[in-house]
């Protein structure tokens, strides 16, 4: 192992091991050092994206929508099952070997691009220094370097009221963990996450309750319209979605969590066999630098960086989580491709007006761009177009025709402004969007684009003709 790079990246991480592998392509000798240890002890590269959230989620949401539709759809297909039977344990298994199928994917691709991939801790000890210690060791070794680049992510935000121990009151990595299906689950905060997590113990069999301190559902994250049209469907589905709902206390008492909250000023309690705290995110920054090498954090505590992703520290960077912003995990591998090429004196920025977000329920939520609120509140002045599934051949195929693409367009110039959809494979029809939205389309240019039928995607090409007022496939609203 070299002593000596150009750069060490610390944190493997969507952001890190991207930005460690591009560095690498451009030429530079690289270490990135990760201290990520699984439940069975074995480090591993990723990050909480590829070991505890991104993937292992995605997984158990596909297992338990499988498990829902056997129950619930196959007989309308005309497929007999008889009893579905669930097995957990299986389920699990799938989900870990997915995830290590990945990390592992990760140590080849260092392995193939000549990176370093140390497993263990880095603490930033001065310019150009890094003192790194192995995993089960206590000596560290110093290491030299010409650039350094902080990629530490984030880790789940606890409740005082709420703290986690692990097996009744756990956060988002422990709530993809159960062993068996709990009877009743609570969730506190309905955000992305929680929404997820709720959604896979749900199909599962779990009476689930959301516990949510905002008044209106997704508030300030997807669009109103969008969000109230979301909410409708998961209630449909059994959620149990608490708005206004402000947790108080959450005390472990025999196998279970007595958990009290208020709504409206009224108090209220429930009991649960495994409570959930998914109540957002903060920046990792401990232990990060030692004492006189510290980078400067902003208010919130996440590390302020200039628009090169320089910190206050001379040749420190930092992207991802750890900086803010949206923290996914998309937006932080596109910063740690802009960063290395920074470093390697090239020209890079990310694009952080068409970011796509994602919400892989069923059906999903997904956006990118300005929503019809933000426009309002900034006085924009906007067209709308909208298409519902219900009108859609595909999505009626796949007994799945909930939902609809909502397109916003400059009234002006008819750039789209911004894109919301729920429904079915959202997740991959909003990429027409973002790609789009870069070019800086316009909703004509949509309408003009010729789609497949059928399919999926004609929704959006409906959408942007009724941004116009001439849908084919829905009654155009007067204007």
């Amino acid at each position: 192992m070299s002593k000596k790079y150009d750069l060490i990246v610390i944190g493997a991480g969507p952001a890190g091991y991207v930005a460690a592998i591009r560095a690498a392509q451009l030429g530079m000798n690289v270490a990135c050092i990760d201290k990520w240890v699984n439940h069975d002890g074995k480090a591993a590269f990723g990050g909480t994206c590829l070991n505890a959230g991104c993937i292992p989620s995605k997984a158990l949401l596909e297992s338990s929508e499988l498990y829902h539709r056997a129950q619930h759809e196959f007989e309308k297909h005309g497929i007999a099952t008889g009893k579905v039977k669930l097995d957990v344990a299986a389920m699990q298994a799938r989900k870990t070997g997915i995830s290590q199928q990945l990390t592992g994917g990760i140590a080849q691709l260092f392995k193939a691009n000549g990176v370093d991939g140390l497993a263990g801790t880095g603490q930033i000890r001065g310019q150009g220094k890094v003192a790194f210690t192995a995993l089960g060791k206590k000596k560290a070794e110093m290491l030299e370097c010409d650039k350094i680049l902080i990629a530490s992510g984030s880790e789940p935000v606890e409740l005082p009221m709420a703290k986690f121990d692990g097996k009744y009151i756990v956060d988002s990595w422990g709530a993809l963990e159960f062993e068996s299906v709990p009877k009743r689950v609570g969730v506190i905060g309905a955000g992305v996450i929680g929404t997820e997590l709720g959604s896979v113990w749900s199909r599962l069999g779990s009476d689930t309750v959301l516990l949510e301190a905002q008044d209106q559902f997704l508030a300030g994250i997807a669009d109103g319209q969008i969000a109230k049209d979301a909410l409708r469907q998961f209630k449909k589905q059994g959620l149990d979605i608490r708005l206004g709902a402000r947790v108080m206390s959450a005390d472990v008492k025999g196998a279970g969590v007595d958990v009290k909250f208020s709504v409206n000023g009224e108090e209220h309690s429930e009991r649960f066999d495994r409570l959930i705290v998914a109540v957002g995110r903060r920046p990792y920054t401990r232990d990060l630098c030692s004492s006189d090498a510290s980078v400067e954090l902003d208010e919130k505590g996440f590390v302020a960086v200039d628009e090169a992703y320089r910190t206050s520290m001379p040749d420190v960077y930092a992207v991802g989580d750890v900086i803010g912003g949206l923290m996914l995990a998309h937006k932080g591998s596109e910063e740690g491709v802009a960063v290395a090429e920074i470093i390697a004196g090239h020209k890079a920025k990310v694009n952080y007006d068409c970011v796509p977000s994602v919400i892989y329920t069923a059906p999903e939520v997904a956006w990118v761009g300005k929503t019809e609120e933000a426009l309002k509140a900034a006085g924009v002045s906007y067209r709308v177009g909208s298409f519902p599934f219900t009108a859609n051949g595909r999505a009626k195929a796949l007994e799945a025709a909930a939902g609809q693409v909502k397109m916003l367009a400059c009234a002006e110039t008819d750039r789209i402004l911004g894109v919301h959809m729920v429904g079915p494979y959202v997740s991959e029809l909003i990429a027409e969007m973002v790609l789009a939205m870069e070019y800086g389309a316009t909703s004509e240019d949509i309408a003009l684009t010729m789609h497949a039928h059928p399919t999926l995607s004609e929704s959006v090409h409906e959408a942007a003709l009724s941004v116009d007022g001439r849908a084919i496939h829905a009654i155009n609203k007067k204007r």
